[in-house]
């Protein structure tokens, strides 16, 4: 049985990896959360300690290891800008992580995640649950079976409702959360790659607080892709659920509506990442490079192919 720590346990997404750590057969010692909304924890994991102070948790590790006892994995689910503090703290007391999207916020941190594990031991281990989604595999396979140099038309839609909170929260913030594309869009970039290959170009047709758009060329396909977290731009058959959401990839006039299926995408993620066959830092490198040129590159103001629903909203 190994043993775990949280940081962000009131997070959104840490429900996941308190159900993975539980599934997977592994205890939870200790979480950490500025915010003490943590009551989900004890569904899974009530005899955890809890801290709302990172130098009261800190402590805590550093007793634990002063009493011979070792924290196997660290999660890390606390906000965007946080991750790589988070993860530099576990490998310097050579813990292995397990993070959240995106990684990093800045292509230059994946070196220095790098230059600490080799320094200090551990590994990161990131959550890219899409790479395990039945839809994606298929596509991908799919796409690996197609004939030389043949390059896919696909346009990939993500709209995902979000209320008045989120832009008064960190994720409202460029600097902490990277914005629209790299918060909610990061996991698809990466998707992106691994179904079509490398990069080759990288424009941004329009950018906002809510809403971003733009093409992307991959070495197998032409992508059209449009973010938002806009009601507005829902469809009439959004998916009803925790929220309004809609997730779809057309490619060449076949859409792949995956909506559904992410369940138990983390637990599955945590059971590749114990049998030491996570994805580390640098399956990272090509989602991150993705986001980070298109936080600083110039809107091209008239796309010669634009996403239909940028049509539509501008």
């Amino acid at each position: 049985m190994k043993n775990f720590a949280l940081i962000g346990a009131a997070g959104y997404i840490a429900p996941r990896h308190l159900k993975a750590i539980k599934e997977t057969g592994h205890n939870l010692v200790v979480a950490m959360d500025i915010n003490d909304s943590v009551g989900i924890m004890d569904s899974y994991f009530p005899e955890a300690e809890f801290f709302t102070e990172f130098e009261a948790f800190s402590g805590f590790v550093e007793d634990l290891k002063q009493q011979g006892k070792k924290l196997d994995y660290i999660a890390v689910a606390s906000p965007n800008y946080l991750h790589l503090p988070h993860m530099k703290f576990a490998l310097q007391n050579k813990i292995d992580v397990i993070c959240e999207k995106p990684l990093v916020l800045n292509t230059p941190d994946l070196d220095v995640l790098s230059r600490y594990e080799k320094e200090y031991g551990a590994r990161v281990n990131s959550i890219l649950q899409l790479r395990l989604h039945p839809s994606i595999i298929a596509l991908r396979e799919k796409v690996n079976s197609a004939p030389a140099g043949k390059v896919f038309d696909v346009d990939l839609t993500y709209l995902t409702s979000r209320g008045k909170w989120y832009l008064k929260s960190w994720k409202g913030f460029d600097e902490k959360s990277g914005g629209v594309a790299t918060n909610i869009g990061v996991h698809f970039y990466d998707m992106l790659h691994f179904i079509f290959g490398d990069v080759m170009h990288n424009e941004v047709h329009y950018r906002d607080e809510k809403t971003s758009s733009g093409f992307l060329q991959y070495e197998s396909a032409s992508v059209r892709w449009f973010l938002s977290i806009d009601a507005s731009h829902l469809p009439e058959n959004a998916v009803q659920g925790e929220k309004l959401t809609y997730r779809s990839i057309d490619v060449e006039g076949e859409e792949l509506e995956f909506s559904g299926g992410f369940t138990d995408l983390h637990t599955q993620s945590y059971e590749r990442i114990l049998m030491g066959e996570g994805y580390g830092v640098e399956d990272n490198r090509a989602a991150i490079e993705t986001v980070d040129v298109m936080r600083k590159s110039k809107i091209v103001e008239s796309p010669k192919n634009p996403h239909p629903l940028l049509v539509k909203v501008k």
